[in-house]
């Protein structure tokens, strides 16, 4: 039997995001801009519900290609308002789009949005050891500063938590529970 982080066994579709991509190092400016737009999205709402929409979000917002998305207009954002692929809320829909201007703006700034990005945690995993759910934060003085600076630089719906969150799925931080296989660094292939 195989242990894994206990939030993992819900369905199919957790298990195998868990079992490959949660916590696994992402270095890809369009997957982070991908994961970043999908915890916003997801702000008040379950993971399991955006995992089922990820495929309809990558089809309405262009693939996550930020300079795509950069140029969604009033048409857009009604054509996506129609969308009940995705989640149908226009604050959040909106801050994509500025998000994804903002997201450009770093990249020139910084040469790529993995690079401003993983400077907060030295280019490196925090490996964490947590042994149960309970022990796993929502939020770090990390991701608070994470969170300062990006809204600072116009980016809207990534607050400390949906920051915190962010740095697990792109592995900015490993929060596998001790106990979990994935905990060991070398098992993110």
């Amino acid at each position: 039997m195989i242990n894994r982080c206990p939030w993992a066994e819900a369905n199919p579709l957790m298990t195998r995001y868990h079992d490959t991509e949660w916590g696994v190092p992402v270095h890809d400016d369009r997957r982070l801009f991908e994961l970043l737009t999908l915890e916003g999205a997801q702000a008040g709402l379950s993971w399991n519900t955006i995992l089922n929409k990820r495929e309809n979000y990558r089809t309405a917002f262009a693939d996550f290609a930020p300079e795509r998305v950069a140029r969604f207009g009033a048409r857009n954002i009604v054509t996506l308002m129609n969308n009940a692929g995705i989640v149908r809320n226009r604050l959040k829909i909106e801050s994509t789009i500025d998000n994804a201007r903002a997201f450009i703006a770093i990249r020139q700034e910084f040469g790529s949005f993995d690079d401003y990005i993983w400077q907060f945690v030295d280019g490196k995993p925090h490996l964490n050891r947590w042994r149960s759910m309970r022990a796993v934060p929502a939020s770090t003085s990390l991701s608070d500063k994470i969170s300062k600076d990006l809204k600072k630089k116009g980016f809207r719906f990534v607050g400390s938590t949906i920051c915190y969150a962010f740095m697990q799925a792109t592995g900015m931080v490993n929060d596998h529970l001790t106990t979990c296989f994935r905990h060991n660094p070398d098992t993110h292939n």
